[in-house]
């Protein structure tokens, strides 16, 4: 299952609108809109293998580095980082995740 382009939207807000605090902040968000989506689909956060982080600004790579641990255990899903011009809605941060779930 690939999850692409997961932005720090907040779901409760209509029209969803990025959350406010920047890079660390919408990574955040974004992985818990994905560890939501994952869920749906009889995954989780655990069964990531592989993610590709685009930020704008490389700078906040290390802020980002701290949502990660946050959200993976050891061992980590392999992770790029990309400098992108820019990213939709202005974002400070996307996340792209694949993940591997055994179906029955």
């Amino acid at each position: 299952m690939i999850l692409s382009g997961q932005l720090g939207l907040d779901p409760a807000l209509q029209p969803a609108t990025l959350v406010a605090g920047g890079a660390a902040a919408e990574l955040r968000q974004a992985l818990h809109n994905a560890s939501a989506l994952l869920i749906g689909e009889g995954a989780t956060l655990a069964d990531v293998v592989k993610a590709t982080l685009f930020l704008p600004d490389l700078s906040d790579f290390a802020a980002c580095n701290e949502v990660w641990m946050e959200f993976f255990d050891a061992p980590r899903p392999t992770r790029s980082a990309i400098g992108v011009a820019g990213l939709p809605l202005g974002a400070h941060a996307e996340v792209e995740l694949w993940a591997f779930a055994p179906r029955d």
